[in-house]
C-alpha cells in the first residue's frame, strides 16, 4: 500500500480504532516536561499550521492508534517526543524511508517548521501528534507496538527544584519499554552532563531495557549532528548519547 495520507479524512481519523484505551488508573496523573508560554511564530509556520496540519496529523484522543492505516502502510514505526524545529526528524526521515516517525510536540513553531519540512521535502513517512507525550504514550500506543522512541535534547530544567519536571523519569521509561517491541530501541540524547546521568540511572533502573554499551553509546549514524550541537562540541559542551534496547 502506498504511503499517502487519508484525503477522504483530514484527521486521519480512520487512524483510530473505535475501542477505547485501557483508562489510566486512579493517580496515574503527572507533571508535564513543559510550560505553555508564548512562542514566536513565523507567517509561513502559521500557514503550514493552518493549511498542513490537518493533512499530515493525527488528532489526540484517548483511542488506540492504528498506525498501519494512520500512515497508509504496514512499516516499523519510531515514536520521536519533543521534535523542537524539525531539523533532525526531517533528516532521519529521508535517511530511513523504510520506517515510519510519529512525531510529538506541543509548541506551533516546531509543529509549522516540521510541516513545510515535509512538504519540501516530499516526505511521507512522518506523522505529527501536537499534544503531551506522556498522555499520548499512555492513551494512543498499543504495547509491543513500536520500532524504537527518540528522545532528542529535551529541556533539561536545569534548577534543582526543578528535575522533577524532567521527562526521562522511571514512571514514564516504564511506560515507554512497554510500547516498544522486544529489541526494539530507546534513543536518547542530551548535553547537559547530570541529566545524560540520569537519563543512565533511570534507563538502566528499567528491568525491561539493557544498555547497549558500556555507559554511553556514540552517535549512531542516523541521529545526525545539528548545527547547534556543532557549534556546542565547538566550544567544548559535551554530548551524551543513550541506546537501550528490550530484553527479548
Amino acid at each position: 500500500m502506498t504511503n499517502t495520507p487519508s484525503s477522504q479524512n483530514p484527521d486521519i481519523t480512520a487512524g483510530m480504532e473505535a475501542a477505547e484505551a485501557p483508562k489510566p488508573h486512579p493517580g496515574s496523573a503527572h507533571i508535564r516536561s513543559f510550560v505553555h508560554r508564548r512562542s514566536h511564530i513565523t507567517p509561513r509556520q502559521q500557514v503550514a499550521l493552518d493549511e498542513l496540519l490537518p493533512k499530515w496529523s493525527v488528532a489526540y484522543r484517548p483511542a488506540l492508534l492504528n498506525l498501519e492505516q494512520a500512515f497508509g502502510r504496514s512499516a516499523p514505526t519510531v515514536l520521536e517526543i519533543g521534535f523542537g524545529m524539525g531539523e533532525t526528524t526531517e533528516k532521519i526521515a529521508l535517511a530511513r524511508p523504510q520506517d515510519n516517525f510519529l512525531g510529538v510536540e506541543v509548541f506551533n513553531a516546531g509543529v509549522g517548521a516540521l510541516l513545510q519540512r515535509i512538504e519540501t521535502s516530499q516526505l511521507q513517512n512522518i506523522r505529527i501528534i501536537q499534544h503531551d507525550a506522556v498522555e499520548v504514550a499512555r492513551d494512543m500506543i498499543a504495547p509491543d507496538s513500536l520500532a524504537g522512541v527518540h528522545i532528542y535534547f529535551p529541556d533539561p530544567w536545569p534548577k534543582l527544584r526543578h528535575h522533577k519536571r524532567r521527562l526521562v523519569q522511571p514512571a514514564f521509561i516504564q511506560l515507554l519499554a512497554s510500547r516498544i517491541k522486544p529489541g526494539g530501541y530507546i534513543h536518547c540524547a542530551t548535553d547537559w552532563e547530570n541529566y545524560a546521568e540520569q537519563m543512565v540511572a533511570v534507563l538502566g533502573g528499567e528491568p525491561s531495557l539493557v544498555n547497549t554499551c558500556e555507559g554511553y553509546a556514540p552517535r549512531p549514524d542516523f541521529r545526525p549532528q545539528t548545527k547547534f550541537e556543532t557549534r556546542g562540541l565547538r566550544l567544548g559542551h559535551g554530548v551524551w548519547d543513550l541506546i537501550f534496547k528490550r530484553r527479548a
